[in-house]
């Protein structure tokens, strides 16, 4: 991976996971590593850091970080109980996702996420197992394909998208970006101000193969099972989608249970919320969308494990990886 990618919101994240020295944390997008690399900054010998992705390229890039401290492992991050399990870990300090597709993956034609560039139509994250995004237009219906495009790319024209696909696959396979995007061009009759008629299509369908929006609400309950008293949720969503589900779920978690009507409960009886919700929504300033455009649509929330009797117990329990 060569070329040079921006980790949007960098300080934020980093001053919202509220970092302890000694601490252990969980980037579960370690991408291009801005934010493990900061995190590990912050650390003290005694901290620990484990990464995940399932894009081998990042895998291959945290692996050449010379550090006891870190520890990436090569797993969607809704594995993460099951990552934490195998090294022994039951409690972390703090837990960050940032949700967003990383430059070098983009702009890697060989990848097949951007419609700009000419390649195979792969959009894996993960280019070791899975269908392509070739394979997958070759054999899903033209409901399906439309369905997908117009749940995941809110794309108003996603059937006659699907349509046209199905018209060009019964040519030949669609297996370049160039020709999906000239396929949605031909379909696409108006297309907002600046964007590309390809733009939702195509993210649609790397949302769909890389399974991202069921991916997120695996991790979410997940990472609030797996944090400390006191410890951090950090997520930074680039889709309205994502941050959706993420909004949703936060809320929830920051609300107790609804009591029963008419009927006496004691104080000790009442559910406690497991999050606690810490400020607004975070967005990027303009001086940052500026220097980085693809950090416009970014939204950073933040939430806090709740400090209740049953889980004080793990507050201070030592543990290594």
């Amino acid at each position: 991976m060569n070329s040079q990618h921006t980790t949007v919101l960098l300080n934020e994240a980093i001053r919202a996971l509220n970092v302890r020295p000694d601490g252990v944390y969980v980037d579960c997008t370690f991408g291009q590593g801005g934010h493990s690399r900061a995190v590990l900054r912050k650390l003290s010998a005694d901290g620990r850091l484990i990464a995940l992705d399932k894009d081998t390229a990042a895998v291959a890039a945290g692996r050449a970080i010379n550090d006891a401290r870190f520890r990436i492992v090569h797993r969607a991050f809704g594995g993460l109980r099951e990552v934490l399990r195998e090294l022994n870990v039951p409690r972390v300090d703090g837990v960050l996702l940032d949700l967003g597709v990383s430059s070098p993956q983009l702009e890697d034609a060989a990848r097949g996420f951007s419609f700009r560039l000419d390649g195979p139509l792969d959009m894996r994250m993960d280019t070791s197992r899975g269908e392509t995004a070739t394979q997958w237009l070759a054999s899903a219906s033209e409901e399906k394909i439309g369905e997908v495009i117009k749940k995941y790319g809110e794309e108003r024209f996603a059937k006659q998208i699907a349509r046209e696909i199905v018209a060009a696959r019964a040519r030949g396979p669609v297996s370049t970006t160039r020709q999906l995007a000239q396929i949605v061009a031909k379909a696409v009759r108006t297309r907002e101000p600046n964007q590309d008629p390809a733009t939702r299509t195509f993210q649609a369908l790397r949302i769909h193969l890389n399974q991202e929006l069921e991916e997120l609400s695996l991790v979410l309950p997940q990472a609030v099972d797996m944090l400390r008293p006191l410890g951090r949720l950090v997520v930074i969503s680039f889709h309205s989608l994502e941050d959706r589900i993420v909004k949703r779920f936060m809320r929830t978690m920051a609300q107790s249970n609804h009591l029963p009507e008419k009927l006496p409960v004691r104080a000790g009886e009442m559910a406690q919320p497991k999050l606690r919700l810490i400020g607004k929504a975070i967005k990027p300033s303009e001086q940052e969308v500026q220097a980085n455009p693809r950090a416009r649509s970014a939204v950073m929330r933040v939430a806090e494990r709740t400090d209740t009797t049953r889980d004080r117990s793990a507050a201070n329990q030592k543990y290594t990886i």
